[in-house]
């Protein structure tokens, strides 16, 4: 039995689950609600569970309602329905909704369902697998690719981690969560920048004037990195988020009907917002100065996404100035100033985030040539400034 694979049982007549925990608890944890909407209440205070096991007839919300809200709040978890005989019709339409994952009839011997939830479980570590699997390949993928335009183009990596702090703002105040698909779209943002001149890209991070043919490349930046992206299976989501994200949201004729039509929708919005949140506070703005300014642009952003901005607050971003040897410097950290080399040459620019190939390549000018030391950073909220007896260390 493994403990962190929770099993939830949810039955308004509580003896009828509470006898099937005690014939199948030497097998399973299993946990028992009183109804439907006890369940939600476990399922919010005490999951993930991997199996939810309901009864089809109960007050207020009926097995097949109580589900779709189980499928809606955990997608992962396998979802398996009891039922009486007379309302197999009932069962079976649910199962071809997709809501469960198997009915079983009532009364129900514990050997079935102790049956049934083996093979659940079964279904839960091939989902969970899958899913960890698929994450964890694209996010390498996009590591790979934010590390190779941190050192193409250091001031858009910095942008994009910026930004990826925006969009996680805006999806806090929606109070969204399995974010992956966003936070890679905000990360990759700036992919497409790659193919600007160079001279043109440093304007652009700089915050100077564009010429009107500087201004046209600049705007075909996102169809650029979308282009790039939909050759990875499984980014062609996050590639249109990007080909989207200076999309005005007046722009959206109606809404998708199609789940990946309105994620895909959502998540352009959302970056849309971010970048221009991103690039306001830059300029100095406060988040809520910024909000104040974007509602006044109608039609340009999802109003629902500055409102629930709006009602979040002024978020508090804590960064903490540092001095550090190159020994303790790591890719959470931004510089504080400039990092030269010993001979003077230029290898970070202040405010730019430190990435992996930047680290290596500072490791490499140390040895060579020699870094500048101590080096001055800011450290992200909740780190731990090195001790300075381990700053003098590293400081020639």
């Amino acid at each position: 039995m493994n403990d962190n694979e929770k099993i939830l049982l949810v039955d308004d007549e509580v003896r009828v689950v509470q006898a099937l925990q005690r014939a199948l608890r030497s097998e399973f944890n299993i946990e028992t609600a009183g109804g439907p909407e006890s369940g939600l209440q476990v399922l919010t205070r005490d999951g993930p569970f991997a199996v939810v096991v309901s009864d089809l007839r109960m007050p207020v919300m009926d097995g097949i309602q109580f589900l779709a809200r189980v499928k809606t709040a955990s997608p992962d978890t396998i979802r398996v329905m009891l039922t009486g005989q007379a309302e197999l019709n009932a069962a079976i339409a649910a199962v071809n909704e997709g809501n469960i994952f198997r009915f079983l009839t009532k009364p129900c011997p514990p050997a079935t369902l102790g049956r049934v939830l083996e093979a659940a479980l079964e279904q839960y570590r091939l989902v969970t697998a899958e899913r960890e699997l698929l994450q964890n390949t694209l996010m390498g993928c996009v590591t790979v690719l934010t590390e190779v335009l941190s050192v193409v183009y250091p001031a858009a990596f910095s942008r994009s981690f910026r930004i990826k702090h925006y969009a996680a703002l805006v999806a806090k105040a929606l109070g969204m969560q399995n974010m992956w698909q966003f936070e890679a779209a905000a990360i990759l943002s700036q992919i497409g920048c790659i193919t600007l001149p160079l001279g043109t890209a440093d304007k652009v991070y700089a915050g100077e004037e564009l010429s009107e043919e500087e201004t046209r490349l600049c705007a075909r930046h996102p169809l650029a990195g979308a282009a790039f992206l939909r050759r990875i299976a499984r980014l062609e989501s996050t590639a249109q988020m990007i080909a989207w994200q200076q999309k005005p949201y007046r722009e959206y004729a109606s809404e998708p009907e199609d789940v990946s039509g309105h994620l895909v929708a959502l998540g352009a919005q959302m970056l849309h917002v971010a970048i221009d949140l991103e690039r306001l506070a830059a300029r100095g703005f406060t988040v809520g100065e910024a909000i104040a300014q974007m509602s006044r642009r109608k039609g340009e952003y999802n109003p629902e996404l500055l409102e629930a901005l709006e009602e979040l607050g002024e978020p508090v971003f804590r960064w903490t100035p540092a001095a550090v040897g190159l020994s303790e410097l790591d890719t959470s950290m931004v510089a504080n100033e400039d990092i030269r080399a010993r001979n003077g040459l230029l290898l970070l620019t202040k405010g730019e985030q430190v990435s992996y190939p930047i680290l290596e390549r500072l490791r490499s000018f140390a040895t060579e040539i020699g870094i500048v030391e101590p080096i001055q950073v800011l450290l992200p909220q909740g780190s731990q400034k090195p001790a300075e007896s381990e700053v003098a260390a590293a400081t020639p």
